[in-house]
């Protein structure tokens, strides 16, 4: 009688995880759809282009240095004594190592404020997709783009229109104009001034 009564209980156990797991909505999205669509990022991507103008001016002038400083000791190598040869080599040697050690911390200055510029893009793509699969019912959204091998599906399961369109709506006001243009009432519609009393 135990037995059964296990089997039994096992039996609406799994059961109850089947019904649960055939409940469950799944969809996906391109993210490389949604990113090129997603306010704010091309305003995000110019002011990282005008900010890497100074990052770069900064690594040509010490990478201008750093090549005169090495044609420098290469044009007077012959001439220099083995002592003062090495001294000017291991001076070459050291600005050539704060040249790198310079070049690499402005590649991370420049990582970080690139992560900066994008982290309100970034949050607001999230929230809206959060937002949809919230009123979708979805359990799963998954991305098509981030490297998922999905050889065969449904495309009404594709909401990246879907998302594209609420992103829009979440568009800061000022970011709306500068994308959609200036608002133009539809035809054969005119709006009267009340009269004057």
């Amino acid at each position: 009688m135990r037995l059964s009564v296990f089997v039994g209980a096992c039996a609406l156990l799994v059961g109850t995880e089947v019904s649960a797991q055939a409940a469950q909505k799944f969809a996906f999205i391109n993210s490389q759809a949604l990113m090129q669509a997603a306010p704010g990022r091309a305003e995000a991507e110019l002011q990282f282009q005008k900010d890497m103008e100074g990052f770069r001016a900064q690594v040509a002038k010490l990478g201008d240095s750093l090549s005169s400083l090495e044609k420098a000791f290469q044009a007077e190598a012959i001439t220099l004594s083995p002592a003062a040869k090495d001294a000017r080599l291991k001076t070459v040697q050291e600005k050539k190592t704060e040249y790198e050690e310079r070049v690499q911390k402005l590649n991370e200055q420049a990582q970080q404020r690139e992560a900066e510029l994008m982290q309100p893009v970034m949050d607001n793509v999230r929230k809206v997709l959060d937002e949809v699969r919230t009123e979708g019912g979805y359990s799963f959204i998954f991305d098509v783009a981030a490297g998922s091998v999905i050889v065969s599906v449904d495309k009404n399961l594709d909401i990246t229109d879907r998302v594209q369109a609420k992103l829009r709506l979440s568009a800061p006001k000022a970011a709306l104009k500068a994308t959609t243009g200036p608002a133009v009432a539809p035809a054969g519609v005119t709006t009267k001034k009340p009269p004057s009393k």
